[in-house]
């Protein structure tokens, strides 16, 4: 490793440690730094690739800047700084952990990502009460700016060489940044489907609830939605469009129509952010019951089969989440009626259900006596504890999707997707999809439930949890659950700004890109072998991020020997 430079002179004999990571891990405020070390970062075109600068000093100072500059290639070919944003890593202090993390250390963890760029007012111009910088760096504490570099799809490849310089009192640290850009490119639109709803609704309760005099100036506005819609797209999740746009109108002969002009619409929006799946209005916003009024389901179920043939969009899926985990017979059998009555149709729309591909008393919220859901679902959505393999085989062999997802910290131990679990729990289930052949991941939330703190950027975002969670068992919390962004108001900002989860969350996704590419160019045996060397199952990974990193190496490297 290349040590960073240290420039000016060292005053006081004062320590200032400067530390790099390009490993999906968070470090902790009260966690020591290894040797100094340069940057070496590997990247496809048109993917995100990002690293972390960790700093710590043994008396006060002010950080003033983190700047990345050009970076080159023998050739003279340069990847612009502007393709770089810099962020600093906001830290939460977590007292409890999260329910089963026998790991937890009580610290203060970083999460929330604050943008360097932010303006110097909020769009009411209000002062923002957080900036990225400068930052008042405390004597014995270990903090971090996350930097995120966009690789464009028309760079060229080859290894490039660049710094970063970051500025302190005293001291001016030159860290070297080694890049290689790989010759083949992302594509736009992902392979992986995903729904994870929209933080907007949430955003527009949390500014209502903290500031109701302020908030109907700045509630969720279309501009507002655009930018929510950006951020989903450049961390490859599906951007919700408006409502309105998927909402058959109803005509005067009975029929439902989806008008061109909603079609047109439809249409800007899916290609501006890459979208490759649409959840439809749930049916009984419209229909009372399938059976009862057959001829107008069929009718409401028909006017998205013509908006997807006017469309021209043949990637895009067209879903409706029919029910959100059916643990009841009264559910399974609104899903048996609803399901199948959908599929009878034949319609583009196919039912999504979360649950499992198989039932069994006492396993999985379902019993055996209720049925079983099959012939009434096309995608299934099991918890990742809930995944069976040769379960979720057995619909695939007949032409079903499986997904997957994940819920607080329920069954036998998995990737949970909580603040105080490692940051790669975030990415590694993209390479268990895939290696199970599951094409989509869902999260509940819209990614922004706030709903338990009043501030999230001063008490880390919780969900305390409710039945089982709750019978006997006081103080049990999900720190972060169904929150991976936080609300950008206190930062002068309109919209919400992501958090390095949603950062590990995104290599995930784009993992998974590099493994449906070899797929394509049929090399998936190659690669399954690289999968199945990290991720076994849902129940057992590889915990060491380094160890991703080289696999991801390995999956670039098959995939450029293709175009030899």
């Amino acid at each position: 490793m290349i040590p960073a430079l240290i420039l000016g002179f060292n005053s006081r004999a004062a320590s200032f440690q400067v530390w790099t990571s390009a490993k999906t891990e968070h470090v902790l405020r009260s966690e020591t730094l290894p040797e100094p070390s340069a940057v070496k970062l590997a990247a496809a075109r048109n993917e995100w690739e990002s690293f972390q600068i960790l700093v710590r000093a043994d008396e006060p100072m002010t950080i003033h800047s983190v700047d990345v500059g050009n970076l080159k290639n023998s050739n003279g070919a340069i990847l612009e700084k502007r393709h770089a944003r810099v962020y600093r890593e906001h830290q939460l202090f977590v007292e409890t952990g999260s329910y089963r993390n026998t790991a937890f250390k009580k610290d203060w963890y970083p999460d929330a990502l604050i943008p360097a760029d932010a303006p110097e007012a909020a769009p009411d111009g209000a002062k923002p009460n957080l900036r990225a910088l400068p930052f008042a760096l405390a004597a014995n504490e270990t903090h971090a700016f996350w930097i995120d570099l966009y690789i464009p799809p028309d760079s060229l490849p080859g290894v490039y060489h660049g710094t970063c310089l970051l500025t302190a009192d005293r001291f001016v640290k030159e860290i070297p940044i080694e890049l290689t850009i790989w010759n083949f490119a992302l594509p736009s639109t992902p392979a992986l489907q995903t729904a994870f709803g929209s933080p907007a609704p949430r955003l527009r309760d949390y500014l209502r609830r903290v500031n109701p005099l302020v908030a109907p100036q700045i509630q969720a506005t279309r501009e507002t939605e655009a930018r929510i819609a950006q951020l989903l797209s450049e961390h490859r999740l599906n951007a919700t469009p408006p409502p309105e746009l998927l909402r058959p109108v109803l005509q005067a002969d009975g029929s439902f129509k989806i008008p061109l002009e909603q079609v047109q619409k439809l249409r800007e929006f899916i290609d501006r952010y890459h979208v490759n799946a649409l959840e439809t209005p749930h049916p009984s916003s419209a229909i009372r019951d399938p059976e009862v009024d057959r001829d107008k389901f069929g009718a409401w179920l028909a006017a998205f089969d013509a908006a997807a043939t006017e469309l021209q969009r043949p990637h895009v899926m067209f879903f409706t989440y029919l029910k959100d985990e059916p643990n009841t017979e009264a559910d399974y059998r609104y899903v048996q009626k609803w399901g199948r009555a959908i599929r009878d149709a034949r319609s583009v729309v196919k039912v999504l259900v979360v649950e499992q591909p198989w039932t069994a008393p006492g396993q999985g919220g379902a019993d055996s006596a209720w049925g079983d859901l099959f012939g009434a679902v096309d995608i299934w959505c099991p918890l990742f504890s809930l995944h069976r393999p040769d379960k979720a085989a057995e619909r695939q062999a007949l032409g079903e999707i499986v997904w997957t997802y994940t819920a607080l910290c329920q069954g036998p131990p998995t990737p949970w997707w909580q603040i105080d679990f490692p940051l790669l729990n975030y990415r590694v289930p993209a390479w268990m999809a895939w290696g199970d052949h599951m094409r989509g991941l869902l999260y509940w939330g819209g990614l922004s439930y706030w709903g338990k703190t009043n501030d999230p950027w001063i008490h880390a975002p919780f969900y305390s949890g409710n039945g089982e969670f709750q019978q006997g068992k006081k103080g049990i919390v999900f720190n972060g659950e169904g929150s991976l962004v936080y609300p950008a108001r206190e930062l002068g900002l309109d919209g919400v700004v992501p958090t390095i989860r949603l950062k590990a969350l995104r290599d995930g996704i784009e993992d998974y890109e590099y493994l449906a590419l070899l797929e394509r160019i049929g090399k998936r045996a190659e690669a399954e072998k690289i999968v199945r060397g990290l991720a076994e199952s849902f129940f057992k990974w590889n915990p060491d991020p380094a160890a991703y990193e080289k696999a991801r190496v390995q999956l670039a490297r098959l995939i450029d020997s293709s175009r030899d």
